[in-house]
């Protein structure tokens, strides 16, 4: 991806939401910034162990890479069974 970034008086410069889904970035993660001659390279620094908050109300981890559609459909499944094992069990 090649995009055009202005520096504002601050010296902040604000990175492409596309680029920012993609890369699973988000306000907070920290950088590591390296230069060389006329390039500037900005590298996401992963946590190694995984984080887990409360955003809008719901519970989110950030592992710093992607979750495998595997994983993320066998969590819904495990979530919707104890459900309905809750509310079978209020109607006995």
């Amino acid at each position: 991806m090649t995009a055009k970034l202005t520096l504002d008086k601050a010296g902040r410069v604000v990175i492409p939401k596309k680029l920012r889904d993609k890369l699973h970035m988000s306000a907070g993660d920290a950088f590591e910034l390296k230069n060389t001659d006329d390039q500037i390279v900005l590298k996401p620094i992963r946590d190694e162990a995984p984080t887990m908050f409360k955003k809008d109300g719901m519970w989110v981890i950030k592992t710093g890479k992607p979750l495998a559609i595997e994983d993320v459909n066998a969590v819904i499944e495990s979530v919707r069974e104890e459900r309905h094992r809750q509310i079978i069990g209020e109607m006995v």
